[in-house]
């Protein structure tokens, strides 16, 4: 799960090394690496921590909290299933659903093992940590998919994961928390929603810029240089985007520290402390064991694309655009709206925008880095339906975050501007895919 914002690493690291004195005969620490204390404080938003030196805090009590806690487990069979049906009865059509449920809970599994370990680390290598965790799954996926060569199933999916983040989950995130806390307008940070929105124009940039020089044929090497400018822009923005957390990462502590020194924010009293619920190596095993068990689903899932567009009769470019993305992010869409409901919309722009931003400026990038080094002449070069798409959802994201409010109806705007793009893509045949220019497998709603 993403959270670039500050106040989600807050809320996930706890003040751990606050200047004030622990109540009700807290144990402090100076140092925030160090154990949560044993007596926890009469906070709301307190957790009774696992004692480190009993039995439950052991393999068995690891399992029951990792593995039984979240209801979204139940799901997890689902991708065994799918395993099961492609060895016996190879029904595309069923094996991409039952892998893509099967990698929903473990997804978000993996979110949970990141910032408990990040409980441990301290604030800036916890921010890290989350910074490298928080799209794993797309990440996963896509070094899958340019294995199997399925290049634009990368580049759409990709597209699709910050075009369902910018509008559906953002809109969803501002409706929600309009109705529930019945404001006229809720409040945000705005240079925070501000810089997410340079870096995300920086990266249509990015992507623009191939695609001019591809479609306008003023390439000096034909088919060559356009391939050329998207290595070279990919490391770029690599690097801008390790600058970006750093900066982030230091302005968070600076923000901290003044935030201590004129007796904290109201605002987060019931998020002053979080405490372990597994020890710091339980959380590093758990973490390579849902990273392995999402590589094995994505696996299959990628290779079912194709068969699952021919079962269901709809295009590639639709599923890899709309369905992987919205399915496979559902539970860390759900938290963007529960944190807007409970009027913490900082929060939910840190899963939102913040997810849009890491995607954009890291995942695609290192896909293209790590493609160049597999043989594959993976690009920026999103083609110009898809560039000119995100485009359009930047800017209009960009224009309603300016003023720093959200309402009711700007996410409603952004949901109905998500539809329209959704909508799009299922009419859209892409011309480097096979079999999607047959208008006669498509709903007949759509031409009413």
């Amino acid at each position: 799960m993403t959270t670039d914002g500050a106040d989600y690493r807050r809320l996930l690291h706890g003040r751990q090394n606050s200047h004030q004195a622990p109540v009700d005969g807290a144990d402090g620490f100076e140092d925030d690496n160090l154990a949560a204390p044993q007596s926890p404080p009469h906070n709301v938003g307190a957790r009774p921590q696992r004692d480190l030196g009993s039995a439950d805090w052991g393999v068995f009590g690891s399992m029951k909290i990792v593995l039984f806690k979240s209801k979204l487990n139940l799901l997890i069979p689902c991708g065994f299933l799918a395993i099961l049906i492609d060895y016996t009865s190879q029904n595309q059509g069923w094996v991409f659903p039952l892998s893509l449920l099967g990698i929903i809970p473990l997804a978000e599994r993996l979110g949970f093992a990141t910032e408990q370990l990040g409980l441990f680390t301290g604030r800036t290598a916890g921010g890290l940590l989350n910074a490298t965790f928080g799209n794993a799954t797309e990440l996963v996926i896509s070094i899958h998919a340019l294995r199997s060569g399925k290049l634009r199933v990368v580049q759409q999916s990709l597209l699709g994961s910050i075009l369902s983040n910018t509008l559906l989950v953002l809109g969803c995130a501002f409706f929600g928390g309009g109705l529930a806390c019945g404001k006229t307008e809720q409040a945000f940070r705005k240079e925070d929603a501000v810089l997410n929105s340079g870096l995300l124009l920086m990266a249509v940039m990015g992507l623009v810029s191939p695609a001019m020089l591809y479609y306008t044929h003023t390439e000096v090497n034909l088919g060559q240089s356009a391939l050329a400018l998207s290595r070279f822009s990919s490391c770029i923005m690599l690097v801008a985007y390790a600058a970006f957390i750093y900066f982030e990462l230091s302005n968070s502590r600076r923000r901290d520290e003044a935030s201590e020194g004129g007796g904290g924010d109201q605002g987060d009293d019931d998020y002053e402390y979080a405490y372990p619920e597994i020890s710091k190596w339980e959380a590093v095993a758990w973490l390579g064991i849902f990273t392995a068990w999402i590589s094995v689903f994505s696996d299959f899932l990628v290779d079912a694309i194709e068969g699952a567009s021919k079962a269901w009769k709809i295009p590639i470019a639709f599923i890899s655009t709309v369905l992987l993305p919205i399915v496979g992010n559902a539970a860390e869409h759900a938290s963007a709206v529960m944190f807007a409901v409970k009027d913490k919309l900082d929060i939910s722009l840190g899963v939102a925008i913040g997810s849009s931003t890491q995607i954009s400026m890291f995942v695609i990038p290192f896909s293209v880095v790590t493609g160049w080094m597999m043989g594959q002449p993976m690009d920026l070069n999103f083609h110009l339906f898809e560039t000119a798409s995100l485009l359009i959802t930047v800017l209009v994201v960009a224009f309603l975050l300016q003023d720093g409010t959200s309402n009711c109806f700007k996410g409603l705007m952004l949901i109905l501007c998500y539809l329209i793009v959704a909508a799009s893509f299922y009419v859209y045949a892409d011309p480097n895919i096979d079999g999607l220019r047959d208008s006669q497998n498509r709903s007949y709603f759509l031409y009413l």
